[in-house]
């Protein structure tokens, strides 16, 4: 196999790495292995840790939430320890893709929060503290998961403005366009005031 050396080449790779990484669904996988049944069809059908607690399995969803976000940071980190800062925003960027878009799953994947949050850790740890604890207050505070990483995701790139990332800034603004657009549905139910609340059903 040649080497891959121009920057065109090398953006692509990291580039599929990401997205191949990002695209792993971890929440089917270990419900599946847990014998909790697909998860996709379950409550929303979404292989995200907040479906995954649907299956009444507090474990599986916060392993699936820590390796969510896991799979965001690893994409960044090892594109930044092997090809620099700027590609580790890319790598970070196409992750997210394969968590929403996974090929694997015919491109109906998660929503994209836990993986969200992982990218900004990992880009930027301050940044990505500022998004979890806004995530925290706002689930704290309304009682709305979905609010929560909405909230989140908008504040997300002025939290990097103000942190003095601006680089990370445009990233997280990407992200958080597709969070809301992610989000539609819960969108139109949080304006028609039938979101469900956290611990609800």
């Amino acid at each position: 196999m040649p080497e891959i050396t121009t920057p065109a080449g090398l953006l692509l790779l990291w580039a599929l790495l990401g997205y191949l990484l990002g695209s792993v669904p971890f929440g089917l996988l270990l419900t599946r292995a847990l014998g909790l049944g697909d998860v996709r069809a379950i409550g929303s059908g979404n292989i995200g840790a907040t479906n995954v607690l649907r299956t009444g399995s507090k474990t599986a969803a916060a392993a699936t939430l820590l390796l969510d976000g896991g799979k965001g940071a690893a994409a960044v980190l090892l594109a930044r320890a092997l090809a620099g800062p700027d590609v580790a925003l890319l790598a970070g960027f196409t992750a997210f893709l394969g968590h929403c878009f996974p090929v694997w799953l015919g491109f109906k994947g998660g929503k994209g929060v836990a993986t969200f949050l992982g990218v900004l850790l990992a880009a930027a740890w301050p940044v990505g503290v500022a998004a979890c604890l806004t995530w925290l207050a706002t689930a704290a505070g309304l009682r709305i998961s979905s609010l929560a990483a909405l909230v989140a995701a908008v504040l997300a790139p002025l939290w990097a403005v103000l942190l003095g990332r601006p680089e990370v800034a445009a990233l997280a603004l990407g992200l958080a366009l597709l969070i809301l657009i992610r989000h539609r549905a819960n969108i139109a139910r949080l304006l028609a005031g039938t979101e469900p609340r956290i611990g609800r059903r």
